[in-house]
């Protein structure tokens, strides 16, 4: 009876929150410019003063996160210092500082018995962000929800709890500044994953859409038991091929930074696939760069015969996500076989190509069935921050509405508006 008493408590605080989310997405979908934009630019200066105190609760999460032996690239998707927690509050105030996308006129036509139509963008309603480890999302997540007119419900990993709980208080902070209906974010209150299956249900309608950030497991269990609409990647199996002509320096440079920038980031690069072109004069340096970077290379044989630090590749690794400082490598015979296996062991969400070859790129960016796709760049700049959104809540693989980083614009539906004068249907 105890746990059927902790579950019914749990599901009735769950439809509290969904319903009081509900009331404050009315209210936001109404909310002028500048009311939206001081709560963001309150928010920001709450977490500067409350940096302190974000810090010492991200302390205990990490050495409780360590003490119960999680890897150091989860510690360090955790960890929030004064650095983090400043570029965490630079990223809401830029949000501020982003055109409001709500009411855009996305398209107008008048027909010829003189109805004007237009498509006007409009708020989602209620998003409900389930996140793991990365508390920064709480921040990032709840700024841009709130600039596009949505109320969102976040439910932070419990790995993060008191981290999440102390940025919480300071997006309070700037929504009561504002005079916005503290509902517009909520943290739900509770580590108990029934709150998880609670939100995945809709709350009786009161959550529009999910989007989960965190390993394969929790977007896969969102992804097979949510009943709202669902903007995800599953995987960040992220490619970077090497295609000749290429400057060494520069492949040497990007390479590394795809890889060892931030190993457990989704646009890390986990294959690293070579031209057999470039086998005698780019392979061996390109190794010798990742491994004396600290990263461990596994590859095929031919990556092997080039540097006896290679371990053996098995199939398993082409499809892998290591999210930590390892490198499957392969040597290809061109670009139809890059395509290839990046259609097969590929996730969609961001793969890069490295050539001087002009055609051979444009091809790659033709061709490649990928949320984001580069020439001569790092594949870490797949992030709502690096394309101009301010900031994003996720990066969708999907194909529907939302692709690639979810910034303020995906964050918006939009509806129909028409004007006559009088006018019938005949």
């Amino acid at each position: 009876m105890p746990d059927e008493s902790r579950s019914s408590d749990i599901a009735a605080t769950m439809r509290d929150i969904g319903a009081a989310a509900r009331l404050a997405a009315r209210s936001l979908a109404l909310a002028p410019t500048e009311a939206k934009n001081r709560a963001l630019r309150e928010i920001a200066l709450a977490l500067g003063a409350r940096a302190r105190a974000i810090v010492a609760a991200n302390e205990e999460d990490v050495e409780e996160a360590r003490s119960k032996g999680n890897a150091g690239a989860f510690l360090d998707r955790l960890m929030l210092d004064d650095a983090r927690v400043a570029a965490m509050a630079d990223a809401v105030a830029a949000v501020a500082g982003l055109p409001d996308p709500v009411g855009r006129v996305l398209a107008q036509w008048t027909r010829p018995n003189g109805l004007a139509f237009e498509r006007v963008a409009t708020p989602l309603g209620v998003i409900g962000v389930i996140f793991e480890s990365r508390p920064n999302v709480c921040a990032d997540a709840g700024a841009l929800c709130l600039k596009a007119g949505n109320a969102a419900i976040l439910r932070g990993g419990s790995e993060s709890f008191r981290t999440c709980a102390e940025i919480a208080e300071a997006l309070r902070e700037g929504l009561r500044a504002a005079a916005l209906p503290e509902a517009a974010i909520q943290l739900v209150p509770t580590r108990d994953r029934a709150a998880v299956g609670a939100m995945l249900t809709g709350l009786d309608g009161s959550i529009d859409v999910i989007v989960p950030r965190g390993g394969k497991s929790l977007v896969a269990r969102v992804q097979s038991e949510a009943r709202v609409p669902v903007f995800a990647h599953l995987d960040g199996l992220c490619h970077t091929y090497v295609h000749g002509p290429v400057d060494l320096d520069m492949a040497r440079r990007v390479v590394v930074n795809a890889k060892m920038r931030r190993t457990g980031v989704c646009g890390s690069t986990e294959t690293l696939l070579v031209d057999r072109a470039l086998a005698n004069t780019h392979l061996e340096s390109l190794l010798t760069s990742l491994a004396d970077a600290g990263c461990e290379l596994r590859g095929d044989r031919e990556a092997q015969a080039a540097d006896d630090r290679v371990r053996p590749a098995t199939e398993e690794d082409w499809s892998t996500e290591y999210l930590d400082a390892v490198i499957s490598v392969k040597v290809v015979a061109g670009l139809d076989e890059a395509i290839a296996h990046i259609e097969r062991y590929g996730s969609h969400h961001t793969d890069a190509i490295l050539t001087d070859d002009a055609a051979a790129a444009e091809r790659f960016l033709r061709e490649v069935d990928s949320a984001i796709v580069l020439h001569n760049a790092s594949t870490q700049f797949a992030d709502g921050g690096e394309f101009g959104f301010g900031a994003e809540i996720g990066i969708a693989t999907g194909r529907m509405h939302a692709r690639g980083p979810v910034g303020l614009e995906q964050l918006c539906s939009f509806n129909y508006r028409l004007r006559g004068a009088g006018t019938v249907r005949s």
